[in-house]
């Protein structure tokens, strides 16, 4: 047998773990079996980022919460601002994960529907793709397949998946009756088997306290919900769809929105908390959170969002304005997990699209955003520049 000389075996072992290293580093590292997606309901890149708006506040129906609001909320700076009204975002999520937005800093993000209002914007946001079809809030049926529904139909997926929400539109968007989702939303009571003590008595005081809205409940319950179901199920993939920062700013209500978006904040934290505290769970975790659509861009029209082609139609009540409410298809993203980078504020110049981020989702969780698309429809959104590959 030919014997191989130690330098030319050195030599070969060498080039071995260079090719070696080559692979490793060309390919694609997944980490996390788990995705939390959450989306936080009409609230502005511009609080996110600046903090509340000192001449908003100031005007004269709000001075009696004025001193209240600055004491919590005020700071030197806008980035003080900021990290008071959304701390977890601010002190955990940009330093650990993505956020894009900040029009400040050369980043951007826009809807890429025709309308600026909240279902247009969630089936984008779920689908990919904006449907000009999808023209109103009222709740019917979804013909287009979200992700939710999609991964749900997969075999490594098949009932770990679920969806909440605030808003009683969210069973028609995920068309519940053809996609089987479980689906708590709206005013729903928690109805899977063997609840929790906790879970029995949210649904008693859901029905005893009574919600500022019609068809959205306060986020407090939906939040509650979540937690109880997870802690049951375990879940791969949650959605949770927070609203009252919506509401609060069709109200005219500048202090309540501000108190939502902070206690938005709160809640993501506890449920992220919650998260890393279960084995399941724990490092195993991605977390995707944005929003539907954004606000008016004014003290004027901050309460409002639509498109020129909605307030000339569906939204006629807003018809004055014919340019649509400025700065409403402005949206923003964060995220954070062990597939990842640890980027921090995104200023690269580029806008990006809320069709992007059910891409985005998909490969979170290790899913190619082809194959789904096969099954919904090309094209959809790329997915974001945020992996830690």
């Amino acid at each position: 047998m030919k014997q191989i000389k130690p330098m030319t075996f050195v030599k070969r072992l060498a080039i071995l773990c260079q090719i070696l290293c080559i692979v490793l580093v060309a390919s694609p590292v997944s980490a996390a079996d788990n995705l939390l997606i959450i989306s936080i309901d009409g609230l502005r890149w511009q609080e996110v980022f600046r903090g509340y708006h000192a001449t908003l506040l100031a005007q004269p129906q709000f001075a009696g919460q004025q001193d209240e609001i600055a004491a919590a909320f005020d700071g030197k700076s806008p980035n003080a601002k900021r990290e008071k009204l959304m701390p977890f975002l601010w002190g955990q999520v940009v330093k650990e994960g993505v956020l894009i937005g900040n029009r400040d800093k050369q980043s951007a993000m826009d809807v890429s529907n025709s309308w600026w209002f909240s279902y247009p914007g969630y089936n984008e946001l779920l689908t990919g793709k904006a449907d000009a079809k999808i023209d109103s809030n009222k709740p019917v049926a979804n013909p287009n397949i979200s992700i939710l529904e999609w991964l749900n139909n997969q075999e490594s997926f098949k009932n770990k998946v679920a969806a909440f929400g605030s808003w009683d539109v969210f069973p028609a968007i995920l068309n519940k009756q053809r996609s089987q989702l479980p689906i708590n939303a709206g005013f729903m009571s928690a109805d899977w088997n063997n609840l929790s003590a906790k879970a029995t008595w949210l649904n008693a005081l859901q029905k005893d306290i009574p919600s500022p809205w019609h068809n959205v409940r306060l986020d407090a319950f939906t939040v509650g919900f979540t937690q109880e179901y997870v802690k049951a199920k375990q879940p791969n993939v949650i959605y949770l769809a927070l609203g009252e920062t919506d509401d609060f700013a069709h109200d005219g209500d500048y202090p309540a929105y501000l108190r939502s978006a902070h206690q938005s904040d709160v809640f993501i934290a506890r449920l992220w908390h919650m998260l890393q505290s279960m084995p399941h769970y724990k490092n195993n975790t991605n977390l995707l959170i944005t929003v539907d659509h954004g606000r008016g861009n004014s003290n004027e029209t901050w309460q409002h969002h639509a498109s020129p082609k909605a307030t000339q139609g569906y939204l006629r009540n807003l018809a004055k304005h014919k340019n649509g409410i400025e700065g409403s298809n402005q949206v923003w993203a964060a995220a954070m997990g062990p597939d990842v980078k640890t980027y921090g504020e995104i200023g690269d110049g580029h806008t990006y699209q809320l069709n992007q981020i059910a891409a985005t989702a998909l490969k979170l969780l290790k899913q190619k955003p082809q194959d789904y698309a096969k099954e919904n429809g090309q094209p959809i959104g790329k997915a974001l520049p945020i992996f830690n590959q």
